[in-house]
């Protein structure tokens, strides 16, 4: 059984990590599995790419950037990303691509697969996967709609847009992804229920069989070390109590929710039983140049990590691990957390509950709740037995998404779907 993975980058971003970890899962339960990008921006052999030549890689520089200025210049300026999809590349042709048994589509945005070059792909009469990252599959353009509800509907008069209406280009999109769709007959992988949902709420594939299958994730790479030691590896006082986050751009960052950690932790330095100076803040993945607002306690910036074995060490050092973010799927920053065995605190939204077990391994605080999220990090502060909480961080990892599970999941659906057709 040969199962081809197609997404536009090589493992940046979350849904280019994703792609890479349940290729590599699948290959450690004997599985052909191969990835093929649009654009290759690393060196990793076990990826190949459609864009070899000079001229391959031009023309996808050309449709990337093209896709991304046009989008960007109908666009209001908010943070909230949005594809027009109306540059692409017909792959259908590809020796790859007709070899394979089952062709399992990630992200496929920034110039890759147009809404006409998708529906190419059933002219191959063969199994066709489809996990969704984000919400773009089944919106006129968004990749994340916080309260937006147009998709129930045909989209338009959409609120990302300059120029908004009824028939406007988030319309015009979704006109062409529903016909693209009718001509395409595909399974749809949803990692968490949340997403599952929102794929039933929508008017393009609401009626399509989906499958909730997650990600996974490198558990003997992410996995727990002995906190003291990590946090000594990282300079910090093995006595203090950390608090970890991921990368905010700025203070005005609505996706990553930014302002609500910020008051979270303002109203955590006011409460009795805080001791300032017991806590200490590590943040990592932040840009030099990026504006980064003040917060109440001692601040460590790690940068960039490149390597995962030092990321896991990372996260091993901190007590919880802090995610304001206001929309996620289901975010690996969260999962490697957990791995690593150090409890989460979130706050309700996306597919974080299916990750988070409220006071069992973090604290699930009310959406946009910055109060009820220094809640979450007072409740494990003064809990007299972490180590509890920790080992639930790790278990829940093992039993629900290791390699192996999310690997078996995922070829049990193949072989059905191969099973499936005509013979």
């Amino acid at each position: 059984m040969k199962i081809l993975h197609l997404n536009t980058y090589d493992g940046n971003g979350g849904a280019g990590r994703a792609c890479l970890r349940l290729s590599d899962a699948l290959k450690a339960s004997g599985i052909d599995s191969k990835v093929l990008v649009y654009y290759k921006f690393g060196q990793n052999p076990k990826v190949d790419t459609f864009s070899k030549s000079p001229f391959q890689k031009a023309k996808a520089v050309y449709n990337i950037l093209s896709e991304r200025y046009y989008s960007k210049w109908l666009s209001k300026s908010v943070k909230t990303p949005f594809s027009l999809q109306w540059f692409g590349h017909s792959i259908k042709n590809h020796p790859d691509v007709k070899s394979a048994d089952v062709i399992h589509l990630h992200w496929v945005n920034h110039g890759f697969l147009t809404p006409k070059f998708l529906a190419a792909l059933d002219e191959l009469e063969k199994p066709i996967v489809w996990t969704f990252h984000d919400s773009n599959a089944f919106t006129g353009g968004c990749h994340v709609r916080y309260g937006c509800e147009n998709f129930h509907q045909q989209c338009g008069n959409c609120p990302i847009l300059k120029i908004s209406g009824p028939g406007d280009i988030s319309h015009k999109n979704w006109l062409r992804k529903q016909k693209a769709y009718s001509e395409l007959n595909f399974h749809i992988v949803a990692p968490s229920n949340w997403m599952a949902a929102s794929v039933k709420f929508s008017s393009l594939l609401g009626t399509r069989k989906t499958s909730v299958i997650p990600n996974t994730i490198e558990t003997n790479i992410f996995k727990p070390y002995v906190k003291a030691e990590a946090k000594k590896i990282l300079k910090i006082n093995p006595d203090k109590f950390v608090l970890m986050s991921g990368f905010m751009p700025s203070k005005n960052d609505k996706h990553k929710g930014t302002p609500y950690l910020v008051e979270a932790l303002e109203i955590l330095s006011r409460r009795k039983g805080i001791h300032k100076e017991n806590i200490e803040l590590v943040i990592f993945g932040n840009k030099e140049n990026a504006e980064m607002p003040e917060f109440p306690f001692k601040t460590t910036f790690l940068g960039t990590i490149n390597k995962d074995e030092h990321l896991a060490k990372c996260y091993s050092a901190a007590d919880a691990f802090i995610t304001p973010s206001l929309e996620d799927n289901l975010p690996n920053t969260v999962m490697e957390s957990l791995a690593c065995a150090t409890p989460v605190i979130a706050f309700t939204t996306g597919g974080i509950p299916d990750m988070v077990k409220h006071q069992k391994n973090g604290y699930l605080a009310e959406y946009q709740n910055a109060a009820d999220l220094a809640n979450g990090i007072e409740w494990l502060y003064h809990r007299p037995n972490k180590e509890e909480v920790q080992k639930a961080a790790r278990l829940g990892i093992l039993t629900d998404f290791s390699e192996e599970v999310i690997a078996a999941a995922h070829i049990h659906l193949y072989e059905m779907l191969i099973d499936l057709q005509p013979k």
